[in-house]
């Protein structure tokens, strides 16, 4: 679908002197999506709704802080991108209630008008204003679940890691003490998370544990990646040396030359291009060929399969063309702006990502940076189709705005 208003819209998009969200909203639009002004103002109120309910589970977390360091009141807060695809469902569910309401009927408040006209549009409507209520408010109940599940984790993988950094709290804290905020922050999540997943079908846990089972396993796995990147980094090493000493045909120069290039090879079959035991329903052919979408299946987005099953568990009904839209979208905001904001660090720390891989598989820098670029391109363009045929045009303005947020310059080309 192409016009005028279409061709305004991806001029606009272009300027990089526009505020992002504006530059998403047009790029959306100009790539055949829908201008719903409704739905911007449903996904702004759910931001303000998710960020309440992240400060709700922070109150326990304040209180058991401030009595450990005996203070009267402490201020907390933690770094974490892990509620967009909440938010993303959340509005989704939310547009989905409002289009399906009967005339004057408000589903997510619950307030209906009373005026005559509103009144006898009602009467012959045969949606019943109760249920879509009823099922607002049990989406709102899962959401609130599933980010202190979320947080939870998230917290859980820091201390884990050592990483503290992401925890703040509103007085000086020795640099010794950070580890023990991380811990009673993580203990008072993880026991909101039990006593919230009372309430529900155990089939919800189910959904839950299963995702993080699988997300450990692939978190286990951390060693093994790191020892393909080490044996990759060799390798670059040693074609550079060969590169150096052109005319070497010693058989030393010969056997580097082959361990460079299994090791190499074992990056692309166990990292880059690794197969599916079983195949997540999701995924069709298209995207079963999308380099490394097993191991960041893996890495992120089983976790937001879970979440969508813990949504479903629960009795509230997502297509899979959203769950996909939804999974494809996080993969590519891991790799667009996680990875690559961190590609140095990673690279000094020997942390195997798509980015670093792409950077030891590749035969210049030049080729790595456009094989990056390539590769996100492809994963939002999926996560964009999928976006448009489950009709959830916030998720395809969200995807434009992790294109647009990424800063590609910071790799070397």
């Amino acid at each position: 679908m192409s016009g005028p208003l279409r061709e305004a819209a991806d001029r606009l998009a272009g300027v990089e002197a526009l505020p992002t969200p504006a530059r998403a909203v047009f790029s959306h639009y100009a790539e055949g999506g829908t201008l719903e002004l409704s739905a911007i103002r449903l996904q702004r109120r759910v931001e303000n709704e998710v960020e309440e309910l992240v400060d709700d589970a922070y109150q326990n977390v304040e209180a058991a802080i401030a009595d450990e360091f005996g203070r009267d009141s402490v201020e907390f807060s933690y770094d974490t991108k892990l509620t967009l695809p909440v938010e993303l469902t959340l509005s989704h569910l939310y547009r989905r209630a409002t289009e399906a309401a009967p005339p004057g009927i408000d589903p997510i408040d619950g307030t209906r008008r009373t005026d005559p006209l509103s009144t006898a549009r009602r009467r012959v409507a045969d949606t019943d204003p109760a249920e879509l209520v009823n099922e607002v408010r049990q989406a709102e109940e899962v959401a609130e679940l599933v980010i202190v599940a979320l947080l939870d984790g998230d917290m859980r993988d820091a201390i884990n890691d050592a990483e503290y950094e992401d925890f703040h709290v509103d007085f000086d804290l020795p640099a010794a003490d950070r580890g023990r905020v991380a811990g009673i922050a993580q203990e008072v999540l993880q026991a909101a998370v039990q006593e919230r997943f009372a309430a529900f079908p155990h089939s919800v846990r189910d959904a839950y544990d299963a995702a993080v089972e699988r997300s450990e396993a692939h978190q286990d796995r951390d060693p093994h990646f790191r020892e393909l990147m080490i044996d990759a980094a060799v390798a670059a090493e040693a074609d550079a040396v060969a590169d150096a000493t052109v005319g070497d045909v010693s058989a030393e120069g010969t056997r580097k030359e082959v361990e460079a290039e299994a090791a190499r090879e074992a990056l692309r079959t166990e990292y880059k291009h690794a197969e599916f035991d079983e195949p997540p329903a999701l995924f069709g052919d298209a995207e079963l060929d999308l380099p490394y979408l097993v191991t960041q299946y893996d890495r992120v987005g089983v976790i937001y399969h879970g979440m969508v099953e813990m949504f479903r568990a629960a009795g509230i009904e997502l297509s899979e063309p959203f769950e996909r839209a939804v999974v494809l979208a996080i993969i590519g905001a891991q790799l667009w702006l996680d990875d690559v904001d961190d590609f140095d660090a990673d690279i000094a720390e020997g942390q195997l990502t798509p980015v670093t891989a792409e950077y030891l598989l590749a035969e210049s820098d030049a080729e790595a940076y456009e094989h990056v670029v390539s590769i996100t391109e492809t994963y939002l363009d999926c996560a964009r189709e999928a976006a448009q045929s489950s009709d959830a045009p916030v998720t395809g303005i969200a995807v434009e705005y992790i294109r647009h947020s990424g800063e590609p310059e910071k790799l070397p080309r």
